[in-house]
């Protein structure tokens, strides 16, 4: 049988794309996740308060964002392999500047734009060719391959706490940007899919689809009531995302635990996310759940388990719950980049993905500067986690009626493929066989 434009080969190449997307996750999201380390060095040496250091993140979780359209459309006009390898040259080039300790307000524009960027051009990618290599075997592909953030992390924590001690903040920081020059290596491995092999009657139909859509950012999808649901829950996700491992090191060292002890706290958190994200990513390939319920599920614990948190006042006790919040917080992450394909297919997957993190950068850039003023002026780092916790909560009220929307939908698509078994579309064959 002729593979179609959506039948993607399951295998083969695309374990090499999964393995080369492992080590992306690992020098992007891995490093930025440990970069709490960093936060009571910077606010010491700039002498500011919580609010003011905290933007020096929040800037980069916006430009990460907001970069991803481009980071989408660039892929579609160039390759995912040539954004990547671009991608690593700017996250290299912002660590190597903040390294040279010029100002806080370099700080936003080293770590802030060129990182965010850095970051945003290798990710996107990424995520994108490991959907499109796969389709049966989708969600364990992109749970392994998202789990390079947390193998990263955990061995990233007290690497860099000994950097700090061994080189400072900005020697540290100088050594991390020669690691991430490896991306443009993992950029080199991803191998883009050939052309898709069609029949003579279907050629004309798909090359003009291919020829309409390549290098074309469908903006329409915005219209899509239930894409503009998903993306709220995303807003609100991302407010809640970003908070804890911003503060879990200085709520930790505020109890008196000592650095090493308060840093091993994300290794804990990075090895209950790799937990958490295998074990729903297979779950998930087993399809006994459909995504979007599991979702809800998760995310709203996740809530409830960051706004018991503060609870914990020793070692032991944060460490339970920061094992029960890695856990969920990787179920989160192992489901809810595929669930998009569940809302708007495989062909908009692309664009649909950068609106996605382009809209729900506005969670991201307030949340951090949000729970740093609370923190201010409350003088008490649980607030932060107050806050991340009720926006988790009521991101799963939208991902509800995301599902309702969905399951109308494919109730609706479901009875027009029942009218037309003998379709001979390729693209309809195909949508029919995902309902």
């Amino acid at each position: 049988m002729e593979r179609c434009l959506s039948d993607p080969p399951d295998g083969g190449y695309g374990w090499v794309v999964v393995t080369s997307a492992f080590f992306i996750m690992g020098l992007t999201a891995a490093v930025f996740k440990n970069f709490g380390l960093f936060f009571l060095e910077i606010q010491s040496h700039y002498d500011v308060l919580n609010s003011t250091t905290s933007w020096v993140t929040s800037s980069t979780i916006a430009v990460f964002h907001l970069g991803a359209p481009l980071a989408s459309a660039l892929s579609m006009r160039l390759s995912q392999r040539a954004v990547i390898m671009i991608g690593g040259l700017l996250a290299t080039s912002g660590m190597i500047m903040a390294s040279l300790d010029l100002s806080l307000p370099w700080m936003y524009l080293s770590i802030g734009v060129l990182q965010g960027l850095g970051i945003s051009f290798s990710w996107i990618p990424a995520n994108s060719m490991v959907s499109h290599y796969f389709r049966r075997w989708r969600p364990i592909a992109y749970a392994i391959a998202s789990s390079g953030e947390c193998v990263f992390a955990m061995g990233f924590s007290p690497f860099f706490q000994w950097l700090i001690d061994s080189y400072s903040w900005q020697g540290a920081l100088l050594i991390i940007g020669g690691l991430q020059l490896n991306l443009c290596v993992c950029g080199a491995l991803m191998k883009p899919l050939p052309a898709a092999q069609t029949s003579i009657q279907d050629k004309p139909v798909l090359e003009e689809s291919r020829t309409s859509k390549k290098g074309t950012f469908q903006w329409s999808l915005l219209q899509r009531p239930e894409l503009l649901l998903y993306i709220v829950f995303a807003i609100l996700a991302a407010t809640g995302f970003f908070i804890p491992p911003l503060f879990l090191v200085p709520y930790a060292s505020s109890l008196g635990m000592e650095q090493y002890w308060a840093a091993s706290v994300l290794s804990v958190l990075a090895l209950a996310d790799l937990l958490g994200r295998l074990a729903c990513g297979w779950l998930a390939n087993l399809r006994l759940v459909r995504n979007l319920p599991l979702l809800t599920m998760v995310v709203t614990a996740l809530g409830v388990v960051l706004l018991l948190l503060p609870i914990a006042q020793s070692y032991w006790s944060i460490l339970v719950f920061v094992s029960l919040y890695g856990f969920l917080f990787g179920c989160v992450v192992a489901i809810h980049v595929t669930t998009i394909v569940d809302i708007v297919g495989l062909e908009g997957f692309d664009s649909a993905l950068g609106l996605f993190m382009l809209l729900r950068s506005s969670g991201g850039f307030v949340g951090p500067p949000a729970a740093g003023w609370l923190v201010d002026w409350t003088h008490d780092f649980s607030a932060s986690f107050y806050l991340s916790g009720l926006c988790l909560v009521l991101s799963g009220v939208f991902v509800v009626l995301v599902d309702r929307l969905v399951k109308k939908k494919k109730l609706k698509l479901s009875n027009s493929c029942t009218e037309s078994e003998t379709t001979d579309h390729p693209i309809l064959k195909a949508d029919c066989a995902d309902v």
